[in-house]
C-alpha cells in the first residue's frame, strides 16, 4: 500500500470524508425544505451534528460550495445515463420528438428510487431553474448532457420555439417542476406511469406550435421594435 493510499484509508481521512458526506446529506434536506437560500449554514451544521464551527468552511467554503458538492454528488449519474440515451438516439438515425423528451425526464426521473438524496435533489434543481432569475449556469455546468440534448432536439422545433420562446428551457423548467412535485410526496411503489407520461407532456410541449395570435403578437412586438423600442426575447 502506498503512502497516500494509506493516509487516504487512515482513520482521520475517514472521519473527514464522513463530515464532509453528514453535512452534505444535511444541506441536501434543507435546501429542499426551505430552498436553497433559506436554509441558513448554522442549521445545517447543528443538523449534521457539527460541533465545530469551521466545519462547513474547511469542506465546501461557503454557501455556493456546498451547493456544488450537493449538485455533484448526483449530476454525474444523470449525465450519464442522458448521455447513453442519446447515443442511442443518434444511433437510430430517426428524428423522434418524444425520444428526445424521453433523454431529457428519465434520468433525472431515477432520482425518484434514491435513497441517498436523490429526491431532495429533484426539489433543489426545480428551484434553482424555476427562480425569477433561473440559476442555469449553476445546474447546467461545462460538459453538462443538456449542450448535446439541446442541439439535437433543436432541428425538430419550429424556429420561433428556440430563437424566441426559449421552449427547451421551459421544458426543462416544467420537466423539473413536476419531478420536485412528485418528490415531496410520499415515496410511491412505481413511478413508471408518472414518469411515462410526464415524457408524453414534455414532447407536447417541445412539439408546441405557435399559434396564429402569436404569432401576429410576436409581428406586432418585432414591428414596434424596428422603430427603436426596447424588444425583449422573454
Amino acid at each position: 500500500m502506498t503512502a497516500h493510499e494509506t493516509q487516504a484509508s487512515s482513520p482521520g481521512s475517514r472521519k473527514a470524508g464522513d463530515t464532509r458526506a453528514t453535512l452534505i446529506r444535511a444541506a441536501e434536506r434543507l435546501f429542499a425544505a426551505k430552498g436553497v437560500d433559506g436554509a441558513s449554514l448554522n442549521e445545517i451544521k447543528r443538523a449534521a451534528g457539527q460541533r465545530n464551527a469551521m466545519a462547513l468552511q474547511y469542506h465546501f467554503g461557503d454557501r455556493a460550495g456546498l451547493l456544488r458538492a450537493v449538485l455533484d454528488k448526483h449530476l454525474p449519474a444523470v449525465d450519464a445515463r442522458r448521455e447513453v440515451l442519446l447515443q442511442q438516439y443518434e444511433d437510430g438515425g430517426a428524428a423522434d420528438l418524444r425520444s428526445l423528451a424521453a433523454a431529457l425526464v428519465l434520468p433525472a426521473a431515477t432520482k425518484l428510487a434514491d435513497p441517498d438524496g436523490g429526491r431532495e435533489f429533484l426539489q433543489i434543481v426545480a428551484e434553482l431553474l424555476n427562480r425569477p432569475e433561473p440559476l442555469v449556469e449553476v445546474v447546467v455546468t461545462e460538459g453538462s448532457s443538456i449542450y448535446p440534448w439541446r442541439r439535437l432536439v433543436e432541428p425538430l422545433l419550429v424556429p420561433e420555439s428556440t430563437t424566441v420562446f426559449h421552449t427547451r428551457f421551459t421544458a426543462m423548467r416544467f420537466c423539473h417542476a413536476e419531478l420536485a412535485a412528485r418528490a415531496a410526496g410520499r415515496p410511491r411503489r412505481d413511478d413508471r406511469l408518472f414518469t411515462s407520461r410526464l415524457v408524453d407532456l414534455v414532447t407536447a410541449l417541445l412539439a408546441a406550435p405557435v399559434s396564429e395570435q402569436t404569432g401576429r403578437l410576436l409581428h406586432e412586438r418585432n414591428s414596434k421594435g424596428r422603430f427603436g423600442q426596447q424588444v425583449s426575447t422573454r
